[in-house]
């Protein structure tokens, strides 16, 4: 016989997932006193923390954060070899003073 799925206000979702978050209790002891799964209760937790996640990081999915950090080692790498540049810039500066003296 098929097993009937219960329903869940989005409201009572909210409430179970702030309890667990604000007071630190565990999933199994929230789950147990709201007559909740485990893994139920707990995959709204998951889900919860990581929208909490996106929302600390802008909203960026996985594959823009990576996009991200490439730029900004591509940044890096730019200013590496420009500083490189100013030096032997600098160099030749003053061997060309010293040259024309």
């Amino acid at each position: 016989m098929a097993e009937q799925r219960r329903k869940f206000e989005p409201e009572f979702r909210e409430g179970a997932v702030r309890i667990v978050m604000e007071t630190g209790k565990p999933i199994a002891q929230v789950a147990r006193d709201l007559g909740v799964g485990e893994g139920t209760l707990g995959t709204w937790v998951s889900r919860a923390r990581k929208a909490s996640e996106g929302a600390k990081t802008g909203g960026l999915s996985e594959s823009e954060r990576e996009e991200l950090q490439r730029l900004r080692r591509q940044d890096a790498e730019k200013l590496k070899r420009i500083k490189e540049l100013e030096m032997e810039r600098d160099v030749l500066k003053r061997c060309m003073v010293l040259w024309v003296k």
